[in-house]
């Protein structure tokens, strides 16, 4: 949380984090020019500038394979959340290397053209249909345009600019871009030179991310609780009290764009907007720190009477009505506006807690 803008909020994490990543990428594209080329199939050799290329290309289709793998895996397992909380860092290296291999290809296969570069590029290949020569460079350029618009943007002004739900979407363009880089690597150098190496990378890369994303999408059902409405005043069931952990939430699914989260403090309940609202993370997989609800992926905190973050941060998510029915908690449908005060439900005496989970 920050209650200004500067360009990188610099701590010991952040320059880990960065200096890893230069790191990785570095050795990664290092072994691909000197050690490889020797395993590679000499049957149908690659001048060394296109063997430049391709270290460049597939060290930023590993990348952006191991960014889409982060989100699901941090919500498998929270030891992953520290790979999560600068993620964007990651994304903006990504872009670069990516530039570099195109720039890498413009300047080497146009270079002696009297045609400009880009227009080149893209008259050289028109077969677009064909399986077997589809003009693989147009997916590529549409990756990295993709992943432009996530380096621009990554930056929180833009998040306060465009506002969380526009931005997520926004940068929900990662997937279509992933997709058209798996399709450039497949009909370029795949096809071209299939090896056991671009092979595993290209289908198992593609193959975990997918795999991982579906097991998040399983575990997120298992914790998350349908919603029931009990009656036509709009109450919803959430469960018995003491099923909620102290210090942790349940969700509660309103709808296919709406959840709640109903978190437990001790003695003293209460329901706000799972999403939240740094970046939509889910406040519901988080926990209540320092009394405040903090949000699993960058560490935002709410209070849970009014869903406004402690002084002198500013951001605000909204609250819900919650109320204790014959044993059962409950929790209007009906959101209340962003920072809006409501009252907690309070177990009474300290014998109704016994027997609640730890």
């Amino acid at each position: 949380m920050s209650v200004r803008y500067i360009p990188v909020q610099w701590n010991r994490n952040k320059w880990i984090y960065d200096g890893v990543l230069l790191a990785a990428a570095f050795v990664y594209i290092a072994f691909f020019l000197y050690l490889t080329p020797a395993l590679a199939d000499h049957s149908r050799p690659v001048d060394a500038q296109i063997w430049r290329a391709r270290a460049f290309g597939t060290c930023a289709f590993l990348m952006l394979t191991v960014i889409l793998a982060i989100g699901p895996l941090a919500r498998l397992d929270t030891r992953f959340l520290p790979l999560l909380y600068n993620r964007r860092h990651f994304g903006v290296l990504t872009f670069f290397i990516a530039l570099s291999h195109a720039l890498f290809v413009l300047d080497w296969y146009f270079a002696f053209s009297r045609t400009p570069k880009l227009e080149a590029l893209l008259g050289s290949n028109t077969s677009f249909g064909q399986l077997v020569g589809f003009p693989f460079e147009v997916l590529g350029i549409a990756a990295l345009l993709v992943l432009a618009v996530m380096a621009f943007t990554s930056h929180d002004f833009w998040l306060n600019f465009l506002g969380p739900k526009l931005w997520k979407r926004l940068h929900l363009l990662i997937y279509p871009g992933y997709l058209c880089a798996t399709a450039h690597l497949a009909f370029g150098a795949w096809i071209d030179q299939g090896s056991l190496g671009l092979s595993l990378l290209l289908f198992g890369g593609a193959g975990t991310v997918a795999v991982l994303h579906a097991l998040a999408a399983v575990s997120e059902r298992r914790h998350a609780t349908q919603a029931i409405r009990t009656d036509s005043g709009g109450w919803i069931d959430v469960c018995p009290p003491l099923e909620i952990p102290d210090k942790r939430g349940r969700i509660i699914v309103l709808s296919p764009d709406e959840r709640v989260a109903v978190f437990r403090n001790g003695d003293t309940f209460a329901a706000v907007a799972n999403a939240c609202a740094h970046q939509n993370g889910p406040l519901g997989e988080g926990k209540i720190v320092g009394g405040c609800i903090t949000c699993p992926w960058h560490g935002f905190g709410y209070r849970m009477e009014d869903g406004r973050s402690p002084p002198p941060f500013t951001e605000m998510i909204p609250t819900y009505r919650l109320r204790l029915n014959d044993g059962m908690l409950q929790v209007h449908g009906s959101a209340n506006p962003p920072g809006t005060y409501q009252e907690p439900v309070r177990l009474s005496g300290t014998a109704s807690l016994e027997g609640g989970p730890a």
